[in-house]
C-alpha cells in the first residue's frame, strides 16, 4: 500500500467513526449520557495521570441547568401541555377534507 492510500484510509475511518458517534448521541441521548458519565468517572480518579483526568473531565456530560432549552426532560415542562381535563387513554380525531387539486 502506498502512503497516500494509508492516509486516505485513516481519514475515511475517522469520518465514519465520527459520524457513528454523532448518530449514536443524537438517536440515543440517555444511553450516550450514561456511557459518557461512566467513562468520565473511571478516568477522573486521583491516581490517574493529569492528561487522563483532563480527558475524564472533558467527557463528563453537562448537567441539566433547569431551563427549558437544555432538553433534559426531567420536569415535564418541555413541549406542549395537554389540557387539564384530558384523559391519557383517549385521543381526539381530526377530520380534514381531501385536497382536490
Amino acid at each position: 500500500m502506498t502512503t497516500f492510500a494509508v492516509v486516505q484510509a485513516i481519514i475515511i475511518g475517522a469520518l465514519v467513526l465520527g459520524s457513528a458517534i454523532f448518530a449514536f448521541r443524537r438517536l440515543l441521548p440517555g444511553t450516550s449520557t450514561r456511557w459518557m458519565a461512566s467513562a468520565s468517572a473511571s478516568l477522573n480518579k486521583p491516581w490517574r495521570k493529569p492528561w487522563v483526568q483532563a480527558m475524564g473531565r472533558w467527557l463528563q456530560p453537562a448537567s441539566a441547568t433547569g431551563n427549558c432549552g437544555d432538553g433534559c426532560g426531567t420536569c415535564g415542562s418541555c413541549g406542549p401541555k395537554p389540557p387539564a381535563n384530558a384523559r391519557p387513554d383517549v385521543q381526539p380525531l381530526e377530520f380534514r377534507p381531501r385536497n382536490k387539486g
